[in-house]
């Protein structure tokens, strides 16, 4: 059986409460050097669900492991079959008002740079630059024998040719891509192997149970120690991934801004927390500063 990871966070009664109030935001922007640090609640408004909000995909759907899909052949079958069908709509995904409001900030010189918890390379494809996906990214795939990487839309073609006629309802979408199937929908799907060595394909993505490479961590750690502050954009912090950059960005003395509407788990850290969605904050505050942002918010 499945277990769920342990993934949860209880906040404790006394969280300093959030505010409605964008000035913190502004005074940080304002100021420039800002190091974003985005989590799935910034795509939430593209359509794709967060982890643990109200309506988070935790609450229906245990995400794969490493272990896992590394020890059990029906394991990765499971998780090919229901990525290959997310891959879908995880394609057809756009940026939304906040990715285009961060890119935005950016382009007018107010940001060090980007660190993004999602793997969904929607603050690219809004115009971000030298963004750092601290989980990876769906687009590529690895090889986990020789280290060969490939594009996933080759993958995809190769999936399809493999599995004609592949095309379950799927009952929802989550963070990670991972259509939700049964396993009566997952039938025989075929799973195909590394065209370089016949080794077994991973998404080039880190899996709960895997460690972010170290030096990516280091590259994250070296932008905390370059950035004026840091604002963090939908991200409950509740795994240590992201934690650790709030934690040595506060204890450096440097600001620390939240926007997410649920408290999170680095709250205690932060200078305040901003209960809005991110979208209409983001625009409004880039507004303030007399930045446009291109497009509306998407629907």
């Amino acid at each position: 059986m499945r277990m769920r990871p342990t993934l949860s966070w209880t906040p404790p009664e006394d969280l300093p409460p959030g505010t409605t109030d964008l000035g913190p935001v502004t005074d940080a922007l304002g100021a420039g050097g800002v190091l974003v640090l985005s989590g799935a609640g910034i795509s939430t408004e593209s359509g794709i669900p967060d982890y643990r909000g109200a309506n988070g995909s935790l609450n229906r759907h245990t995400p794969m492991t490493y272990q896992e899909f590394v020890a059990s052949a029906r394991a990765r079958r499971r998780y090919w079959a229901r990525s290959h069908l997310g891959w879908r709509a995880f394609g057809r995904a756009l940026p939304n008002a906040g990715h285009r409001a961060v890119a935005a900030l950016g382009a007018h010189g107010l940001l060090s740079g980007v660190i993004t918890q999602n793997v969904d390379g929607l603050h690219q494809a809004a115009g971000s630059e030298d963004v750092v996906e601290l989980h990876g990214s769906l687009a590529r795939v690895v090889c986990l024998s020789c280290g060969a990487f490939r594009t996933r839309r080759e993958l995809a073609r190769r999936l399809e040719e493999a599995n004609p006629g592949f095309d379950p309802v799927a009952a929802g979408i989550n963070p990670d891509g991972d259509a939700d199937l049964t396993d009566e929908q997952v039938g025989d799907f075929r799973v195909v192997p590394c065209t370089v060595c016949g080794g077994i394909l991973k998404p080039d993505v880190v899996f709960f149970g895997e460690a972010v490479p170290p030096g990516r961590v280091e590259l994250c750690r070296t932008l905390v120690r370059e950035a004026s502050s840091l604002l963090v954009l939908g991200s409950s912090l509740t795994v240590m991934s992201g934690l650790r950059f709030v934690r040595q960005a506060a204890q450096a003395g440097k600001p620390v801004v939240i926007i997410n509407r649920d408290p999170t788990r680095g709250d205690r850290h932060a200078h305040a927390r901003v209960a809005l969605p991110l979208g209409a904050a983001l625009t409004a505050v880039a507004d303030r500063l007399g930045i446009a942002v291109d497009g509306g918010a998407v629907d």
